[in-house]
């Protein structure tokens, strides 16, 4: 008698998932970085459990157990990532003294082409949404259970009886861990931040943006910002508010940017640029990955990673010639 048996996933089935395995544990860690070794482990994992795989539940469902007890492993025992700005009140430039976080203290920007799907539009804008830097810094004050059921109901949309089997508990715990988790994110400012459309608007005070930050003509560059802007630049972990406050900064320590060029890119999101500073043995080296935050036609948000690991991640060039 011929009994049926559930195929068993292939590599190719397997590697299908990989890009939103990547937004879920990018959401779930707060950098490319751990991500990424989330993700290969995950894949490992999966790759070495094959011949275990019982085809009870889809395959989906599998890869997220595994990438959640990645995860969880991964957070546990560490601190949370946070941006500058929740690590304590704005400086003025002047106060300006080099002090450095280390990497692990920071949410990490992520490629939108590492985690944002393709094809319907709906998707891919809420796609952006969520990984928003402002949204996975406040994902990080939750505990690590509780950030995974936020995300897989309330970003991946997941019924609370898929969580609750995922993670071994009722459903019961689960909506009481979503319950407490909404209400933390609540209390996070992070609304002020959404995104804007990448529209034909958007698209010139890009340009603008550019060329102002190119010739270093910081006036106009000002007039690009908001009152209320705020620039990070991670590991320091000094940041500032005010668009006259950001010209000072270029003016005075910032001014080595003079002379640098931008390549454009996203993240997060967000539109961003590689910034290349003035290389002394010709061309321009890699400096800082710059993303910026845009609402209502100005700039509200400036954010330069001065990791320049990430300009690999990204797909952007090593150096500049001339």
């Amino acid at each position: 008698m011929h009994v049926a048996t559930t195929p068993t996933p292939v590599a190719e089935d397997l590697e299908h998932y990989r890009r939103e395995l990547a937004g879920y544990c990018y959401r779930m860690l707060g950098s490319v970085f751990e991500a990424d070794d989330a993700v290969q482990e995950t894949m490992l994992r999966a790759w070495r459990g094959l011949d275990r795989f019982e085809g009870r539940s889809a395959v989906r469902s599998w890869l997220y157990r595994i990438a959640t007890n990645v995860c969880l492993d991964m957070l546990r025992g560490r601190q949370r990532r946070a941006r500058p700005m929740d690590l304590g009140p704005s400086s003025v430039t002047e106060a300006f003294t080099g002090e450095q976080f280390a990497e692990h203290a920071f949410v990490v920007p992520i490629p939108d082409g590492r985690v944002v799907p393709d094809g319907d539009p709906a998707e891919v804008a809420a796609a952006k949404e969520t990984i928003r830097l402002a949204f996975v810094a406040a994902l990080q004050h939750l505990p690590a259970r509780q950030r995974a059921v936020l995300i897989l109901r309330e970003v991946l949309r997941w019924q609370a009886s898929e969580v609750a089997e995922l993670l071994d508990t009722s459903v019961a715990s689960v909506n009481s861990a979503l319950q407490r988790a909404r209400a933390t994110l609540a209390s996070a400012n992070i609304d002020d931040a959404r995104l804007q459309p990448a529209d034909a608007d958007q698209q010139a005070l890009l340009n603008r943006y550019v060329d102002a930050f190119e010739r270093y003509d910081v006036s106009t560059l000002v007039t690009l910002l908001r009152d209320d802007v705020v620039q990070s630049m991670p590991p320091y972990s000094m940041w500032i508010r005010g668009a006259d406050e950001v010209g000072r900064w270029l003016l005075g320590p910032g001014s080595g940017c003079r002379g640098s060029r931008l390549i454009a890119t996203a993240a997060n999101g967000c539109p961003a640029f590689g910034q290349y500073r003035v290389d002394p043995n010709g061309g321009h080296a890699p400096w800082g990955l710059v993303v910026l935050e845009i609402a209502d036609g100005t700039i509200i948000g400036l954010h330069t990673f001065l990791d320049t690991r990430l300009f690999a991640v990204f797909g952007l060039p090593p150096h500049l010639d001339d």
